[in-house]
């Protein structure tokens, strides 16, 4: 029988057993999570391509491995996942924080940052999750945590490639949970609302609900634990959103309009 209140995935209980891989963990969302797992006991590698902050923060956790990548090049991959196995026997959880935005309307386009932005946002993950899931398909155990955002839910302005790369990151996730949930393996949708970190700072609008990176790092971590599949917040702002997809375009390009100005 269908349960519409049991969770979707394995509920993490306890995170001294857990084995975290966090990409993109030199700022922002990466950082804090990485930090809030590491206070919990996980050990957590710390992938990114600034070298420096890695291990700046690894030095103060005894339970963190600093490994620089860049996630667009697979060579990149190949290469850390050759590193880890001389450090760690496993990945129980790798989560895809990485991310490139730039604010741009329709008309302000360049080739270069577009391309740079899709394979920054959606192509390493492609590239990530061919490298990490095949080992844990034969040990029937994982967990692929996706790192979207609520600029995913609507096409808004100032979003022009970042969004769509977003709802592609979506997509692609549910898909995953569809294939991966019975075999073992978590997979978490997670779409911040506004946080402030190097990429909202571009921003020269009002962010509404905006939150600190701790915040986010909090609600994530409870997403894990609760085993929910879909993890988004704040939920002040990402429910008025997901309320914002049912309506009929009329109403919805109406709303966009007067909340976004030109």
């Amino acid at each position: 029988m269908l349960s519409l209140t049991k969770p979707l995935n394995r509920p993490i209980r306890d995170w001294n057993e857990q084995r975290v891989w966090i990409i993109g963990a030199s700022s922002g969302i990466g950082e804090a999570l990485s930090k809030a797992l590491l206070d919990r006991g996980a050990q957590v590698v710390l992938s990114a391509r600034r070298i420096e902050r890695l291990q700046n923060l690894a030095s103060s956790y005894p339970k963190a491995i600093a490994l620089a990548m860049d996630v667009g090049d697979q060579g990149s991959w190949e290469h850390a996942l050759a590193e880890l196995k001389n450090q760690i026997d496993r990945i129980d959880l790798v989560i895809f924080c990485a991310a490139k935005y730039h604010p741009e309307r329709s008309w302000e386009l360049v080739p270069e940052e577009t391309e740079h932005t899709l394979s920054v946002n959606l192509l390493s993950v492609y590239q990530g999750i061919q490298s990490v899931l095949p080992g844990m398909l034969e040990r029937g155990h994982g967990g692929i945590g996706v790192v979207a955002s609520v600029a995913g839910y609507l096409g808004l302005p100032n979003a022009t490639v970042y969004g769509p790369s977003k709802a592609a990151l979506i997509n692609l996730t549910e898909l995953l949970y569809s294939d991966l949930h019975t075999k073992n393996i978590n997979v978490y949708l997670i779409n911040p609302g506004f946080v402030s970190t190097e990429l909202t700072a571009k921003n020269n609008f009002f962010m509404p609900a905006l939150q600190t990176p701790a915040q986010a790092a909090a609600a994530i971590i409870a997403g894990f634990e609760a085993g929910d599949f879909e993890i988004h917040f704040p939920k002040r702002f990402t429910l008025f959103l997901k309320f914002m997809q049912v309506l009929p375009y009329r109403l919805r390009f109406a709303l966009i309009r007067k909340f976004v100005t030109a």
